[in-house]
Formats: structure tokens, C-alpha cells, sequence
């Protein structure tokens, strides 16, 4: 990486549709960090079932998988604001509907889990288009660091909305749902002054060969499909976040608190790595620097599993989320600058179904193994084999391993 070449961070945000971009992102991850916690934790008041528990990912999961393909092909043939508007329009009313339930029927599990699903409903329709639209809104010479950047702000969601949440949970489940509430209004508005230009394509019909339009380009291009197959097994088998309970408990001999900072160790250090990475560009051994950090993702894995020190512990967290960021946001960029933008929508599409069925499988791969070998072989089982994902890649992928840049091209864009 290099720091002296490229557009500085701080002016990354001199463009005016990332800088809107980015408050709305903000805004839309804070508001469902609140509502997830208040959610989670007014169900399980109403049935004291972990079971119901689960239900809550599965309203999420279900559609993310079903409406991915079908919003990937919207998101390449409408205009992306307007079925990003349309998305979070629908987020807000689901708020509203809390909020309604709250005061009117506030034991109703079955209303909360179906606002839940049209909540998840609206997330899933308008995901591919959120994330195809970023491209358009900076030059390709800094899209590395507009993405560390957006993903600084969306960690730092991840850990001050759920402490948010509870806060005002505390108070009253409709103040949590009425502040997550304001914040997807802000982020509408924001939205809706957005400067962006749409240019209109052919139509295309919503067939079978045009939904998994995205799939085909991905495993005809062999650095795409080598960077989302990569980022699929390694997170498939690498994941400890589903034991962290056990670890706090059975481990670590830890409380609550313990487990609390377990969960937000990745996410600080996604924080910290990500301001670094936002400041730097990749410009030489982009491709080894990204099988490093997931090489990295995998002994820290290892690391942790075998630690039986809490400070330890939650340094092998840290390291592990920093890890994480630095080849997310590469992964991320080889992807969106490998792909034509009449393609994104799709080939997004198929990358959210990916990192979705990874991230559950994954919980649900650790856990049944866990419960045959222990949390701690498991997890050494599970960073073990992340090693070796990480090194049949670079024998499978050998262009992908040689590559310098994030782009083909040369990236010389200033702006």
C-alpha cells in the first residue's frame, strides 16, 4: 500500500453524491443496529424462547436470499436512487409499524415477526442497487478508500447502535423505535438530494437467463469468481462469532461484560484498520496483500481458539477484524472495478447471496461441530482450514495471487 500517490481521504468527501452517500448509509445502519436489538430483546420478553430467537434470522435470511436476484436485475435496469428511496420508504413505514405495535398490541409476537420480514423484505429489495450505486459516485482511482471509508462509519454503527438501542430501550420500546425511525426519515432525505445520473438501458426481460446473468459473468471471470468462492470458504469455515458465548463462559470464566467486549473486539479493529486503509492506496502485490489478510483472518482465528487469556483473546478479535477489513475492502473493489456497471446490480446480487448463506451456514457449520468436538477444536478446525482455502486459491487463482492493482487498468484518475 502507498499513501503518497492518489486522491487524499479528506477529499473523497469533496464529492458531493459519496458525501450524501455516506450520511444516509450511516444513518440506515443506525437505525437497524436500534432495531435489531429492540427486536431482539422485546421478543424474547414476550415468549422467553430462543427459538423465536431464531426466527428473527430467518425473517432476515429468507428474503435476502429470495429477492436477491430479482433486485439485482431491477438495479441494472431502473434508476438506482429511485428503488433505493423506494426500499428505505418501506424501512420506514416498518418503523412507524413498530412504533403502532408497541403502543397497541405490544405482546404480539406474530405482528413483530411479520414487521421483522417486511422489514427484511425492504432491505433485500434495495441492497444490490446500494451497493452497485457507490461506483458512480467516485472516480475509480479512489473507490478503495471511499469503501474503507463507508465501511468506518458502518463498524462504528455496529458498535454504538446496539448500546444506543439498549439505552433507549430502557426507557420505552417505541422511543427505540421512534429514534430508528427519525434516522431512516434523515436518511431518505439525504437520499432524495443525491445527485446522481441514470442512464437508461435496453429493457430486459425478467427471465431465467437474464436473473443469473450476474452468476454466469462471475464464473466466466476468473478473478471475480476467485475473489467471492475466496471470500465464501473462508468465511464458511473460519467464523467463531456463533461461540462466543461458550468461549466467555466455558473458556474465559468471563461475565456479560466479557462477552460484550468479545463481540465488539472485531468491529474495533475493523474501525481502526479501516481509518488506515481509507488514508492509502493499493497500487503493488494487491493480490498477495489480500490472501495475506485472509491468511491472517485464519491464524487469528487459531490464536483465539487456543487462548485461555481474556486480554489475549480479545487482541486475536481485534487483529481478526482488521484482518477482515483489509481484504473486504479489496475483495470489494476487485469486484465492483472488474464488473461493467450494467452488470452490477446482478453481479452484487449473487455476491449478497454468497456472504449471506456463508455468514449463516457458516454459524450453523461451527456450532453442529462444536457440539461433536468442542468450541475450542472447532474453532482451531475452522482457522486450520481457512489456511489452506487461502492456499488452493493461490494454486487455483494464480492470476489473481500475480495481480498488482485493484483495477486491470491503470489507475492514474485524479480528481
Amino acid at each position: 500500500m502507498d499513501s503518497s500517490s492518489g486522491e487524499p481521504s479528506s477529499r473523497i468527501f469533496h464529492h458531493t453524491g459519496f458525501r450524501a452517500y455516506v450520511t444516509a448509509q450511516t444513518c440506515s445502519s443506525l437505525s437497524f443496529q436500534i432495531i435489531s436489538l429492540a427486536v431482539s430483546w422485546q421478543l424474547y420478553s414476550m415468549t422467553h424462547s430462543a427459538f423465536m430467537l431464531g426466527m428473527i434470522g430467518l425473517m432476515q435470511f429468507v428474503p435476502s436470499v429470495l429477492l436477491a436476484l430479482p433486485a439485482g436485475h431491477l438495479a441494472d435496469q431502473y434508476n438506482r436512487k429511485s428503488l433505493i428511496l423506494g426500499g428505505q420508504s418501506v424501512e420506514f413505514l416498518a418503523a412507524i409499524g413498530l412504533i403502532l405495535m408497541s403502543f397497541l398490541m405490544p405482546g404480539s409476537a406474530v405482528l413483530l415477526l411479520s414487521l421483522v420480514f417486511i422489514f427484511s423484505l425492504a432491505r433485500a429489495f434495495e441492497g444490490p442497487s446500494m451497493t452497485s450505486l457507490l461506483p458512480a459516485l467516485l472516480p475509480a482511482s479512489v473507490l478503495s478508500k471511499g469503501m474503507a471509508t463507508n465501511q468506518v462509519f458502518r463498524e462504528a454503527m455496529v458498535i454504538a447502535g446496539p448500546m444506543a438501542g439498549g439505552l433507549l430501550y430502557v426507557v420505552s420500546p417505541a422511543l427505540a423505535y421512534g429514534t430508528a425511525a427519525v434516522c431512516y426519515l434523515i436518511s431518505l432525505l439525504v437520499m432524495m438530494r443525491l445527485k446522481y445520473q441514470h442512464e437508461p438501458l435496453k429493457p430486459l426481460p425478467m427471465t431465467l437467463r437474464n436473473l443469473f446473468a450476474g452468476l454466469d459473468f462471475i464464473v466466466k471471470r476468473k478473478d471475480v469468481l476467485g475473489v467471492i468462492s475466496l471470500d465464501l470458504f473462508a468465511v464458511l469455515l473460519g467464523g467463531v462469532t456463533a461461540l462466543l458465548p461458550v468461549f466467555a463462559h466455558d473458556v474465559l470464566h468471563t461475565g456479560a461484560w466479557g462477552l460484550g467486549a468479545l463481540r465488539a473486539a472485531p468491529s474495533v479493529g475493523a474501525l481502526v484498520t479501516g481509518i488506515w486503509v481509507s488514508r492509502n492506496s493499493f497500487h503493488r502485490h494487491t493480490g498477495l496483500i489480500m490472501f495475506g489478510c485472509v491468511a491472517g483472518f485464519g491464524v487469528a482465528t487459531v490464536v483465539f481458539a487456543l487462548s485461555h487469556n481474556v486480554v489475549l483473546s480479545l487482541l486475536a478479535l481485534v487483529a481478526l477484524g482488521g484482518f477482515d477489513m483489509v481484504s473486504m475492502v479489496i475483495r470489494g473493489a476487485m469486484v465492483q472495478l472488474d464488473t461493467p456497471d450494467a452488470m452490477r446490480g446482478r453481479v452484487n446480487a449473487v455476491n449478497s447471496i454468497f456472504i449471506n448463506t456463508s455468514n449463516q451456514l457458516g454459524e450453523f457449520e461451527t456450532g453442529v461441530l462444536a457440539s461433536a468436538i468442542g468450541a475450542v477444536s472447532a474453532s482451531v478446525i475452522g482457522g486450520v482450514g481457512t489456511l489452506v482455502v487461502v492456499g488452493l486459491w493461490m494454486v487455483m487463482f494464480p492470476q489473481l495471487r500475480r495481480r498488482q492493482q485493484l483495477s486491470h487498468s491503470e489507475m492514474t484518475e485524479n480528481v
